[in-house]
């Protein structure tokens, strides 16, 4: 793959949170070669908005679910438009969902129970589980080892690197976001060198977590172009190499993905 070819998969993001319009988001990203866009929904409304999305634009695609954060807000209607939600073709997956302890915007029990509706929903769909976890990692990890067995699992904007080992053996996969090009996030480095190249998926979780050199901006799809870049060089390969690999991860992750 040369660079005038060359094509990114931005693994999550959240077109609904940026300032920007989708479109000049969605245009911006396609000039700087980014082909696919993967738009998180966090409870119904934006779940319904990322089906919009995906609807609207070929290269975004869309998962459903709520957040921990608005875990408390799940209620039977909500449920009900998820589950309704999970039976569109463009939605790939359940999520992002989760745990999440250091915010606590949601009580930890109701997460929990949350939670495990959305692996149970994610199950009954035949669907991978795309997870968010922070500082909550025991929780996550006995939860999905209790009722996630046989589904496909991505740890969206990855965490926990001393975890590796643990995760990599589930066969779980890693998606790093533009933290990993913080000057102080060496152990998240470590992981992003370590994990088996047919684990790996890279994303921006735009507006959020803006990669070097960009840092102090908000994020966008269209810079996951310097993820990459920085992850090929801890990885000692091109970033031709990295992009068709993290495609290829992909695309076997979500199953419902068509690239042209």
């Amino acid at each position: 793959m040369g660079a005038a070819d060359m094509t990114y998969i931005d693994a999550h993001t959240h077109l609904d949170h940026c300032r920007a319009d989708p479109a000049a988001l969605v245009a911006a990203a396609r000039a700087a070669g980014v082909e696919t866009i993967i738009q998180s929904g966090t409870d119904a409304v934006s779940s319904h908005r990322a089906v919009e999305l995906a609807e609207r634009f070929p290269e975004v695609w869309a998962t459903v679910g709520f957040h921990p954060h608005d875990a408390k807000e799940l209620d039977p209607a909500g449920q009900a438009a998820i589950e309704a939600l999970v039976a569109h073709p463009r939605v790939l997956a359940v999520g992002e969902v989760g745990l999440d302890y250091h915010y606590d915007h949601s009580p930890r029990a109701r997460q929990r129970e949350v939670f495990a509706w959305h692996v149970g929903l994610a199950a009954r769909a035949g669907l991978p589980l795309v997870v968010h976890t922070r500082e909550a990692d025991d929780h996550t990890l006995d939860l999905l080892a209790e009722r996630a067995a046989g589904l496909t699992v991505v740890l969206h904007c990855f965490s926990m690197p001393e975890r590796l080992e643990n995760v990599v053996a589930r066969g779980y996969y890693l998606s790093f976001a533009g933290n990993v090009t913080f000057p102080k996030a060496a152990a998240l480095q470590a992981a992003a060198r370590a994990v088996p190249a047919e684990r790996l998926l890279l994303e921006t979780d735009a507006p959020y977590l803006t990669p070097m050199p960009h840092r102090g901006r908000p994020n966008t799809p269209a810079l996951v172009a310097h993820t990459y870049a920085w992850v090929a060089g801890l990885r000692g390969v091109t970033v031709g190499a990295l992009a068709a690999q993290v495609r290829e991860n992909a695309v076997r992750a979500y199953s419902r993905l068509r690239l042209e």
